[in-house]
């Protein structure tokens, strides 16, 4: 099956909050709808109040509201008349240049006019027309402008009106489309984090954690920029050029046309900008990341650096890849520049020339069909049908950057993830047997072969070796970090693939050489926010494994503040907090993966004592370097190069003289020196 595009799936985000989006629109159409009557009122009030005295008057008998006193007379506007009026004679308004003047007798309105001695002179299309003219002064023309007065005031507390209720409706349209983007990307953000912890390890392993936090925090910023600007900016700009188009073809047709060609210039440059954008975009992106993973690994190791003097290197290898985020940073600036203002301001100066020939061919000859208001009008929707257009081409590289930022977040989120299946299941016995397992990270580079052993519920067994002999990848085996390629592993005769992955888990324990601790108090670190673990509980596991005697020192005790990695403590200090996570929730088996290797020996006594007690009733399973720490072991198996050499208890493989032998020689020599 065809896979979605990157298109298509953030409208499926969207198409989530259908109902908010659809709302927002309303609002918008209603808002754009009533925004655009201006220019529509203008014309009216314009051709009809305004400039509408220029016309045929007729004296009538009666005044009323829409008669003018003149000369001892009442005169009203043609279009003003009724059929009880009782005409007596016809005169006519006309403007020549900047003045208005009286003519007492119909004359035509449109045509070429001069007045020259009291005298106008109309050339018509069919004739030459000669009258007298009286020149109206300022308050005689103020008094023909008069009755149009109260509709002019009318009208633009219409126009006003409608203004402050399309500003009601812009309101909610705009809260209910940022609070619905807002919306979107927190559940985009909340359904890659959960997308995450459901990777496996091999994930994380071949991914440095600045490019997973890229994708987690810029990727899905630049997203939600798409939702809250990009998008609102694109369904307000196209509800705003449709409600435009609407109106010019209202006006003129054929002029409407002629302005639907900047349409497919629109749509052409932007079908050039994703291709050009999205090709610039895809390596600024890729850059951010591994910038984040290159500043992300040199705060990790910045002791080392310093320590080794490597602050220049460090720094050439950032530069490089700031220079090329700079270059193609500078590439998309210079897309953009030759279209944010240039590319429209040409369309619109086009526009206007098209504009002027096309009313200018109209008023070539005697006579004028186009009117000021209809000029005004065509004016003023061509400025507003632009500004959209302006707003749509200053997002095309916002547009694009979401748009490939999109993409890496899918693409993550295409990462095929184990099922997550937290249904509980019996608590296990803890009988461990692993029948003929071998296992590789890479193809058939296997780390463990043959590996077989059999521990029984209750026992303790250490696993010894030099690095790289396959001790930790046997606890990741059977934590179902990864599965082996050969053999089985089970856990009181069930194989661990029968189980989700989280049922495995969910009654063993683990303690690592190097813990980590997590940003909170002393308790959280041990509850892990686990509603099963009370306060009481945790405070118990501290005390059994002796972290009691510092935390009592400490001015909030149980709960005082810890940072991240929890610096604020000593190694020995952290791992005791560590061990206790791990009694707190009283596994059926216990992994203590080289947990005393950092602690010094007054805390290792501590914790020895804690275990003898802690051991009963559950299975523990020890990696260990320091084999004195593993001399009540029941089993002891040693491991060389991924394979099972020697087996039994301390004293036995002491007794054998084999391997297990010499590297307690080894370390009693050490010992030995040390104290000498």
């Amino acid at each position: 099956m065809k896979s979605k595009t990157t298109e298509r799936r953030l409208l499926d985000y969207a198409l989530g909050f259908k109902k908010s989006i659809l709302i927002g629109l309303v609002c918008l159409v209603i808002a754009v709808s009533l925004e655009l009557t201006g220019p529509f009122i203008a014309k009216r009030l314009i051709d009809q109040h305004i400039v509408g005295i220029e016309n045929q008057w007729y004296e009538v008998a009666d005044g009323d509201d829409y008669t003018v006193g003149y000369q001892g007379a009442y005169y009203k506007r043609e279009d003003r008349l009724e059929e009880t009026d009782d005409t007596l004679s016809t005169a006519t308004i006309l403007q020549v240049n900047r003045t208005y003047y009286f003519v007492p007798e119909q004359v035509p309105t449109t045509g070429a006019r001069s007045v020259e001695d009291g005298v106008m002179t109309i050339n018509a299309p069919s004739e030459t027309i000669n009258a007298e003219a009286q020149e109206l002064s300022l308050g005689q023309l103020y008094q023909f402008f008069k009755p149009e007065v109260p509709s002019i005031y009318w009208l633009l507390g219409i126009y006003v009106a409608l203004l402050l209720i399309a500003s009601v409706f812009q309101f909610a349209h705009t809260f209910t489309l940022q609070k619905t983007s807002n919306q979107i990307i927190k559940k985009m953000r909340n359904d890659l984090f959960a997308h995450i912890q459901r990777l496996p390890i091999q994930y994380f392993v071949n991914q440095p954690a600045g490019k997973v936090v890229a994708r987690i925090t810029n990727d899905t910023e630049a997203i939600r920029e798409l939702y809250v600007k990009v998008l609102a900016t694109f369904v307000t700009s196209f509800f705003y050029m449709l409600g435009i188009y609407v109106a010019l073809f209202l006006l003129d047709v054929k002029l409407a046309l002629l302005c639907t060609l900047v349409i497919p210039v629109l749509f052409v440059w932007m079908r050039v900008y994703k291709h050009l954008g999205g090709k610039y975009n895809r390596v600024v992106r890729s850059t951010v990341s591994d910038m984040n993973g290159n500043i992300n690994e040199a705060i990790q190791g910045m002791s080392i650096i310093q320590a080794f003097r490597q602050e220049k290197q460090t720094s050439e290898q950032f530069e490089k890849l700031n220079k090329t985020h700079f270059t193609f940073q500078r590439k998309l600036i210079r897309l953009s520049a030759l279209t944010s203002w240039n590319l429209v301001n040409v369309m619109r100066n086009i526009a206007f020339v098209a504009l002027l020939w096309y009313f200018g061919a109209q008023s070539i000859g005697m006579e004028s069909v186009v009117t000021v208001g209809l000029l005004y009008a065509f004016v003023d929707y061509l400025n507003r049908l632009f500004q959209p257009i302006t707003d749509l081409v200053n997002q095309l590289p916002q547009l694009e950057e979401a748009r490939v930022s999109a993409g890496r977040v899918f693409h993550l989120l295409d990462e095929k993830g184990e099922t997550v299946e937290n249904k509980a299941i019996s608590r296990y016995e803890g009988h461990v047997t692993f029948d003929d397992v071998s296992f590789a990270y890479e193809k058939d580079d296997y780390v463990l072969k043959n590996i077989s052993f059999d521990v029984q519920p209750g026992q303790t067994a250490a696993f010894v070796g030099h690095t790289g002999s396959g001790k930790s990848s046997i606890m990741n085996l059977l934590f179902r970090f990864y599965d082996p390629q050969k053999g089985e592993i089970t856990i009181d005769g069930q194989s661990t693939r029968n189980w989700s992955r989280q049922q495995v888990r969910s009654h063993m324990g683990i303690v690592l050489q190097d813990p980590f601790i997590f940003t909170g108090t002393i308790l959280s670190n041990v509850t892990m926010n686990d509603e099963r673990i009370s306060r009481e509980m945790a405070m118990d596991a501290l005390k059994a494994v002796g972290a009691d005697r510092f935390i009592e020192k400490l001015p909030d005790k149980y709960d005082s503040p810890l940072k991240e990695k929890g610096d604020s403590l000593s190694m020995g200090e952290r791992q005791l907090i560590s061990f206790a996570r791990a009694l707190a929730f009283n596994p059926s088996i216990l992994i203590l993966d080289e947990a005393t290797a950092n602690i010094d020996t007054e805390t290792e006594q501590l914790i020895q004592q804690a275990l003898e007690v802690l051991k009963k009733g559950r299975t523990t399973l020890v990696i260990a370097h320091r084999l004195s720490t593993i001399q009540t072991a029941d089993q002891i198996f040693v491991l060389n190069h991924g394979t099972m050499v020697e087996q039994g208890t301390h004293q036995e493989l002491i007794d054998y003289k084999g391997q297990y032998f010499h590297m307690y020689q080894m370390q009693q020599g050490a010992s030995n020196e040390v104290v000498v």
